[in-house]
């Protein structure tokens, strides 16, 4: 048995809102209390880790990421927040150049770019890319991901004309699969511990990978278990986006991959960046209404299927239509003999960005999951934002409803979907207090809450996300500010730093202030993560 007592600093524990130490047994927290009492526990463990006023909280949980596609980003040509088309042009022929990959015969992967801001109003054509690289293979996926810019090497692989525009849908597909084709076993094991790091690093313990054969495809999902098995880190839980026929073919998925659930990036629809959202009126700067990857007939089979096999379903669907897809699809279901399966199940909906007062009772009678990234508003919303000028204000004020999901007693659970947006949970919270729709904000506590708690209940993990006595040692140890107990907007309440209040402080997150810094980071008691020269035991 192994022990360590953590003490001299701040616990965010429900079962004592003045904690400052925490002891942990192997895997489990097995005391939570104040200063006074953990000199007693001191000859009784085999380390001591002297906070020094550090906060510890539960690790947060990422409900949506890709890690092959976040490591290679992370790693490869990011082209996130380039300024214009020529700056994207000129990184592409510098990263090419330095790194050998310039000319016929090569495969450059690129991510991030994103029109909307650049002064030059488009994306990058076939032929610039082409120019940029030397003839190489190019793959340059939109920030959204639901599009891509493709040199004409990499077009000739994809059946169809394709003009100068960035590729969408089934199209878009195929041309990713080509260009990871060219991705070794040892490539996609780097990225999958480059995602791993990087979570551990912010105090992640628990990521939600969305795999799929349109995403990064059964090899490299069966990996990436493979690896969080086999070293420390942070866990994964796995999502397959694959469509289920009936109950005895989503048994045989889920079995075949040792997917936790048939869900994540199914997709209904795609990008409102890139005009593929499925939404019932026209875009305000496009006449089309997005695209549709799976019918209504496709959707109710799908959810049928995982519910008579006990199986977790989820869509990816961001446009009105396509949410009301699933809706349509769970009201027929709980009308029949499956009601309490169903809800029991918690189906969950990526992304569920567009949804108006009626969609918000629906999630909430139905009992499905919103699985949501609060960072897409920071990036995308406001009035001048491209949520404004793909739908006009009046739809774009629906957009991320969080305060009307969470008054409603819809679960939360948050994620980045990286690489889309960063691997920031701090961010993220911050995202939520601060929502560009003013009305849509929530409480720091809320939004810590959907980060924590929220994702392990998304996964059907009702034990983990807390820190009581019992629960598993997966925590994050904080350098940080005053802790307080924020608003869900820009006011402070006058008692959110009175202990009289017994509410959990957590770091104050106004904009102006740092985010906090990860010291430390453990998975079930394992230290998956430590600071250099930060908190070593003694």
């Amino acid at each position: 048995m192994t022990t360590l007592l953590l003490r001299n600093g701040a616990v965010h524990s429900p079962a004592d809102p003045f904690a400052t130490a925490m002891v942990v047994e192997n895997d489990t927290v097995a005391w939570i209390g104040a200063e006074g009492a953990a000199a007693a526990h001191v000859d009784a463990v085999d380390a001591v880790l002297d906070l020094g006023g550090a906060l510890v909280t539960p690790a947060f949980v990422d409900a949506h990421v890709h890690a092959t596609a976040t490591g290679l980003a992370a790693t490869g040509l990011d082209l996130t927040g380039v300024p214009s088309l020529a700056h994207a042009l000129t990184a592409l022929a510098e990263y090419t150049k330095a790194r050998g990959l310039y000319g016929p015969g090569r495969v450059v992967l690129g991510h991030g770019w994103d029109d909307t801001g650049w002064p030059e109003g488009r994306p990058p054509t076939p032929a610039e890319l082409d120019r940029a690289a030397g003839g190489a293979t190019v793959y340059l996926s939109r920030t959204d991901v639901h599009s891509a810019a493709c040199s004409p090497a990499l077009l000739a692989l994809v059946p169809g004309e394709h003009g100068d525009t960035p590729l969408t849908g089934a199209t878009h597909h195929v041309a990713r699969a080509a260009a990871y084709a060219a991705l070794t076993p040892a490539d996609r094991l780097a990225a999958h511990r480059v995602t791993r790091e990087r979570a551990a690093a912010l105090g992640i313990g628990t990521l939600h990978e969305c795999g799929g054969p349109e995403i990064a495809g059964e090899a490299d999902f069966r990996a990436l278990a493979t690896l969080a098995a086999e070293e420390a880190g942070p866990d994964v839980v796995g999502y397959w986006g694959a469509l289920a026929h009936d109950a005895e073919h989503a048994r045989a998925l889920r079995a075949d991959l040792g997917a936790h659930g048939l869900g994540g990036d199914l997709f209904i629809d795609g990008s409102l960046g890139s005009h593929t959202a499925c939404l019932h009126a026209p875009y305000a700067d496009d006449p089309g209404t997005g695209l549709t990857h799976l019918d209504a007939e496709q959707v109710a089979t799908h959810l049928a299927a995982c519910t008579r096999a006990g199986i977790q379903a989820g869509f990816h669907a961001i446009g009105d239509a396509a949410i009301g897809a699933i809706l349509a699809a769970a009201r027929d279901l709980i009308a029949g003999p499956h009601a309490a399966a169903f809800r029991a199940l918690r189906h969950r909906v990526e992304h569920a960005e567009l949804l108006d007062a009626d969609a918000v009772k629906a999630f909430a009678a139905l009992g499905l999951t919103a699985s949501v990234q609060p960072a897409f508003d920071a990036a995308w919303g406001g009035p001048d934002g491209m949520y404004a000028r793909r739908l006009g204000a009046e739809r774009a004020a629906l957009m991320n409803p969080l305060a009307a999901l969470s008054a409603a007693g819809v679960p939360l659970a948050f994620g980045s979907d990286a690489p889309v947006t960063p691997l920031d949970p701090w961010g993220t919270i911050r995202a939520a207090a601060f929502h560009r729709t003013p009305g849509q904000r929530i409480s720091v506590r809320a939004a810590f809450a959907a980060h924590t708690r929220g994702g392990h209940r998304a996964a059907g993990r009702d034990d983990a996300g807390v820190l009581v006595p019992g629960a598993p040692a997966t925590y994050a140890v904080w350098d940080t500010t005053e802790l307080v107990v924020q608003a869900p907007d820009t006011r402070l309440s006058g008692w959110s730093t009175d202990p009289r209040s017994g509410t959990p402080g957590l770091p104050d997150l106004d904009p102006e202030l740092p985010l906090p810094r990860c010291l430390r980071t453990a998975v079930r008691g394992t230290t998956v993560y430590a600071a250099e020269g930060a908190l070593d035991p003694a």
